[in-house]
């Protein structure tokens, strides 16, 4: 990937031109407001990997919190338990009364 640029965005004012066709050549855009990164705008294939990586994350953070609640010794609340609780909530669904 080639160097990253910036460009100076005035008040209200959208991406320029120049922007996006850097970007779209591979290049990472910073847009700036008074001098300070507001912005970027990255190639899709950099957006892709990046949300993909996020997922990675949000999907390891999940897997940590069901490895720790799955070794908590603490006992666990029974299903009937649960829908006793909540049979007031679940109600306003049809296919409550299937279970």
């Amino acid at each position: 990937m080639s160097t990253a640029h910036d460009f100076e965005l005035p008040p209200h004012a959208g991406a320029p031109a120049e922007a996006v066709d850097a970007a779209a050549d591979g290049q990472v855009v910073y847009l700036t407001r008074n001098g300070e990164a507001i912005a970027a705008i990255v190639p899709t294939d950099v957006a892709t990997a990046g949300a993909g990586a996020l997922e990675a994350l949000e999907d390891a953070d999940d897997i940590r919190a069901a490895r720790a609640a799955l070794a908590d010794p603490e006992p666990s609340i029974p299903m009937a338990e649960v829908w006793a609780e909540y049979a007031d909530d679940l109600a306003a669904y049809p296919d409550t009364d299937e279970r």
